[in-house]
């Protein structure tokens, strides 16, 4: 074996495949889909928080609605979501093998 042939196979050997996690897969390991999710249940926690506050008469009615129409939002995105996944793995199911 040549030292060119054995030099390719060392840079192969060391490459990542493709199926591997990328070392820095940013927001602490979790990508894209977990930046999503956190944002999710820090909406909703603003929104629960802001309710909290308004019973107690901490909060004014107009940042309470926000609060509101935002967790709203936000839940139908994630349901909207919910669906498509669901809808493209029937889809996949459905495909001839």
């Amino acid at each position: 074996m040549d030292i060119k042939s054995s030099l390719a196979a060392q840079q192969y050997a060391a490459t990542r495949p493709a199926t591997a996690p990328k070392p820095d897969a940013g927001a602490g390991g979790l990508g894209a889909f977990g930046k999503v999710a956190t944002d999710f249940a820090a909406t909703l926690q603003q929104g629960e928080d802001v309710a909290k506050a308004a019973m107690v008469g901490g909060a004014d009615p107009h940042s309470l609605v926000t609060a509101l129409a935002q967790s709203e939002l936000a839940i139908e995105t994630a349901v909207t979501v919910r669906d498509k996944v669901v809808e493209a793995y029937q889809e996949i199911l459905r495909m001839p093998v």
